[in-house]
């Protein structure tokens, strides 16, 4: 083709399918169109045996069944009001806490970040529920708005995360082990959140007035309730899970299913399951399911032909003429990941350009499990980073209409700069990442 070799046709691929989903292409049939047109180019009619060989692995993957099945659990405990439950124990019990309403909302964030991965649906509840709830009580709305987006982007780092569930299948990486790794530095960047927000409120206590007399004044055994009835049952489910991954008592799919049995339970238990909301649950999940694994079959597809082109070759020199050290190649790929979270989901950037980058690690003597976890804390920054920052959006779209995108976009701001320090945290003692799964898994 116009006297290209195979790697510059795999370099032309890749830009083209960065055009394509600038005009707003679909995304997996457009994978699946370049690689299968690039791939008739060189090697003919055999191409379409490896389409069907790349989509029969896809579909015999063990580790993919567990996705629509956290995802399931994730949308019965959204669609079943446990949200609202947990958010005003949290309130009640941290009701002395300085911006207490704003500690609560990062709290109930990080504990349903754990029962579903889902960005939007966090988000969006959150700033049904919370959002309005701080205005009320004279919260500031940036400081509000960064809460509710900071915090309702942990789920793609805290465990069970579906991020790291396609990481690991990508590189090919244990998910129990992504899952140790990941826990620490999910709580790590939790607990920097509500330190900022902590300092703030007592620096600048107009930022976050106190709760009035009658909301503070609560009984202790109302407040003893409240958690027993609503923080507990969902905290104990949630470690459930993770406890029968981590220990080995069973796979991620088989916890996953565990997950989402509890999570039935659960809702019958609150008397909040109804034929309408499982029904509306199995949908979603069919639907978002049915994304990623498309998503996951275009991606393989367009990586083998990317792969036989050699259009990693291009990329491999280019990194070996800068040649970089292990520092500056770890900032490098971040970058580019920063970068390419602004026009991608964070599915395309998992199982289209990590696989670019992987072949390139043991070079640098990376761990991929290592490398994983800071990609997962990277993807915080694209959720928030404006022009194209999801989790703003998604709050604009429930928020008040006196609270513009800017106020929301400044209120964020802050807690990109605290991602970018838990990264740095991260790199400079990488054991908070490695030491969990090295005590677990040797």
């Amino acid at each position: 083709m116009f006297g290209l070799t195979n790697p510059e046709l795999g370099v032309l691929m890749l830009a083209l399918f960065i055009v394509f989903i600038m005009f707003g292409f679909p995304i997996a049939f457009t994978l699946m169109a370049l690689g299968v047109g690039f791939g008739y180019l060189a090697m003919g009619d055999t191409v379409f045996q490896l389409v069907v060989q790349r989509t029969y692995s896809v579909m015999t993957n063990d580790v993919l069944v567990s996705i629509p099945l956290f995802v399931f659990m994730g949308y019965i405990i959204e669609r079943a009001n446990i949200l609202d439950r947990l958010f005003n124990s949290l309130q009640l019990a941290l009701h002395w806490v300085p911006g207490a309403l704003a500690v609560a909302t990062l709290a109930t964030c990080a504990i349903f970040a754990t029962a579903t991965g889902i960005v939007g649906a966090v988000v969006t509840l959150m700033g049904l529920l919370a959002y309005p709830a701080m205005l009320r009580a004279g919260y500031d709305s940036k400081l509000s708005a960064g809460v509710v987006c900071a915090g309702g982007c942990l789920g793609i780092l805290i465990p069970p995360s579906v991020m790291l569930i396609l990481y690991g299948a990508t590189a090919g990486v244990s998910v129990p082990k992504l899952y140790a790794g990941a826990l620490l530095p999910g709580l790590l960047l939790a607990g920097l959140y509500m330190i900022y927000v902590i300092g703030r409120c007592i620096l600048n206590p107009s930022l976050a007035p106190r709760l009035p007399p009658e909301e503070r004044n609560v009984p202790r055994l109302q407040i003893a309730i409240a958690l027993l009835t609503s923080f507990f049952p969902l905290t104990l489910l949630i470690l459930a899970v993770l406890g029968a991954i981590f220990f080995g008592f069973a796979t991620p799919t088989e916890a996953a299913a565990i997950g989402s049995l509890g999570a039935l339970i659960l809702a019958a238990a609150y008397r909040s399951l109804s034929f309408q909301k499982v029904q509306e649950s199995v949908y979603l999940t069919a639907r978002t399911s049915a994304m990623v694994c498309w998503l996951f079959v275009g991606s393989f597809i367009f990586s083998s032909i990317f792969a036989y082109l050699g259009g990693h070759e291009p990329i491999k020199q280019f990194v070996d003429w800068i040649n970089p050290s292990p520092l500056t190649f770890l900032l490098l790929t971040q970058i580019i990941i920063f970068v390419l979270g602004w026009p991608l989901e964070w599915t395309e950037i998992i199982v289209i350009f990590v696989p670019i980058f992987l072949p390139l690690l043991q070079q640098y003597g990376i761990d991929p499990l290592f490398f994983g976890i800071l990609i997962a804390l990277n993807i915080q920054t694209s959720f928030l980073s404006p022009p194209v920052a999801m989790a703003p959006f998604y709050l604009k779209g429930v928020a008040p209409k006196h609270v513009t995108i800017n106020e929301i976009f400044a209120g964020v701001m802050p807690f990109q700069m605290i991602v970018i320090i838990a990264m740095a945290f991260v790199y400079i003692f990488p054991q908070i990442a490695l030491w969990l799964p090295k005590v677990l898994y040797g």
